[in-house]
């Protein structure tokens, strides 16, 4: 499954990330170091534009909402937090389903970013490893399942099997 294009538009004191395609496990990776790279330039709103996000998989949302808690640790959206742009119907479904929409401020319509664009790029993509598509996945999930005790039954043994598969991995590395 082709993974989701990730293109960023930064300003002063905010990133806006469009997410176009399949927002799933094969693009987590480079979203969660954009995410990272971008934290650790000190930016603190982040508006994902889901205008063209076709859906969004657990492991790619477990990377969102993990790294929505690293912002805001008492777990509600403030100034510095994340903005959901235009998410369809589907992903604020998985969203609810998962209980972290608490995390996140979602607007619709018309995308107004403050004036004080600087630059925009496209990151380039990377062929993530085995090994870290599972990490990254299995972290994801343990989030998932932190955020919301009902996530536990959903996904205990996926994070089982994913723990299994990558302690496998790293006996090989």
């Amino acid at each position: 499954m082709p993974s989701a294009n990730l293109s960023v538009l930064v300003g002063k004191s905010f990133a806006c990330i469009k997410i176009a395609g399949r927002a799933n496990f094969s693009s987590s990776p480079d979203f969660k170091t954009l995410l990272n790279e971008l934290a650790e330039k000190h930016y603190a709103h982040f508006i994902i534009d889901l205008s063209d996000c076709a859906l969004m998989d657990s492991t790619f949302l477990g990377v969102l909402a993990g790294f929505g808690m690293r912002l805001n640790p008492n777990g509600a959206p403030a100034e510095r937090g994340i903005e959901l742009h235009n998410a369809t119907a589907r992903v604020r479904e998985l969203l609810e389903n998962l209980g972290t929409e608490h995390l996140f401020k979602n607007t619709d319509g018309p995308l107004k970013l403050p004036a004080d664009i600087v630059k925009t790029c496209t990151p380039e993509a990377t062929t993530p490893s085995h090994e870290q598509l599972t990490r990254t996945s299995l972290e994801a999930h343990q989030t998932l399942m932190a955020i919301n005790p009902e996530n536990v039954v959903r996904f205990k043994d996926v994070a089982q099997f994913l723990a299994e598969d990558l302690k496998s991995l790293e006996k090989c590395s």
